[in-house]
């Protein structure tokens, strides 16, 4: 499976950005997508994930009702709406994928794309 970020850029707190990741077409039983980012200094961790169809969805606690995960499946293609950002969302987000048990565990896929820069400013 291939996965290409995009959508990362600079804007002001309270601003919003639309990360995209474009995929290769998924194995029949359905992979786990989701987003994993990773600030400067910084373990990588789980940011939010999709599972099974897309019924089991994950959010890491600081971003809860704040950055929905969807999925367009007819143009293989996930999105993460980030939405009222903060300094603290400053990081490279990657696009991840793999066969998990749950999306909770979108921390440990597998595959990773080449992610995409997301800067808040203050």
């Amino acid at each position: 499976v291939q996965l290409v970020a995009s959508g990362g850029g600079v804007v002001p707190a309270g601003g919003s950005l639309r990360l995209s990741c474009v995929h290769s077409k998924l194995p029949l039983d359905g992979f786990t997508l989701g987003w994993v980012r990773q600030a400067p200094a910084k373990e990588p961790e789980g940011v939010a994930g999709l599972n099974k169809y897309d019924r089991d969805t994950y959010y890491a606690n600081f971003v809860k009702g704040r950055f929905p995960i969807s999925r367009d499946a007819a143009k293989n293609t996930m999105f993460l709406q980030m939405n009222n950002l903060k300094p603290d969302h400053t990081a490279v987000y990657y696009c991840a994928a793999g066969f998990l048990a749950h999306a909770d565990e979108i921390k440990i896929a597998p595959l990773r794309g080449q992610g995409t820069q997301v800067t808040v400013s203050a």
